[in-house]
């Protein structure tokens, strides 16, 4: 793993009831994912199955993006870090599966946790990266109800995909190795091009 790959690690409730995020390296605090199958990306599946958490959140424009806003159409959303070399190869795949499938079939939604991103990394990165899609600011609840953080289980890496099917269920979801598998993004545009 890359040494600018973050883990995000998700500390347990303190005795005030507040919760503390902090930075670790992936390699001491990444939650553990199964490899993907051989033969494709195979998404991973471990944080599926299951209703998406609501969430209303600003993007870096300081719009109110609220994921019921997307119901009807496949939703990707990204959790990623400015700073991960990972993800911006995965934002850079994503702009070009929506161009590919269509903006009326599939949107994304990228998450980031602030801090440690903020206006400007986020800006710069927008930028840097030519993204078309909104970038949002999470305090770590949303990210908490997606990956079922516990103490035990405190935190996720960058990037994280979870593809959100019309209905609003999270049908797949891939971790940084999956979603760097040879064939990932063929696998993606056949889930969003499949009929229902």
């Amino acid at each position: 793993m890359s040494k600018f790959l973050r883990g995000i690690s998700l500390p347990a409730m303190i005795p005030a009831g507040l919760l503390i995020i902090t930075l670790g390296t992936l390699a001491n605090l990444s939650i553990a994912q199964a490899p993907p199958p051989a033969g494709g990306a195979g998404g991973v599946r471990l944080l599926s199955g299951r209703r998406a958490p609501s969430f209303a959140l600003q993007d870096s424009n300081m719009t109110e993006r609220d994921i019921l806003d997307y119901r009807g159409h496949w939703l990707l959303i990204d959790f990623m870090r400015t700073d991960c070399p990972h993800c911006k190869a995965l934002t850079k795949l994503l702009e070009g599966v929506k161009a590919k499938v269509g903006a009326s079939k599939v949107s994304i939604l990228s998450v980031v946790l602030a801090p440690p991103d903020n206006q400007g990394t986020v800006g710069k990165y927008i930028a840097e990266n030519h993204v078309t899609s909104p970038i949002l600011f999470d305090m770590g609840q949303v990210a908490i109800a997606y990956f079922k953080a516990t103490p035990q289980r405190n935190s996720y890496d960058t990037p994280h995909l979870f593809a959100v099917d019309p209905a609003g269920n999270i049908a797949w979801d891939w971790s940084t190795t999956a979603v760097e598998q040879p064939g990932f993004e063929a696998e993606l545009e056949q889930i969003l091009n499949a009929k229902k």
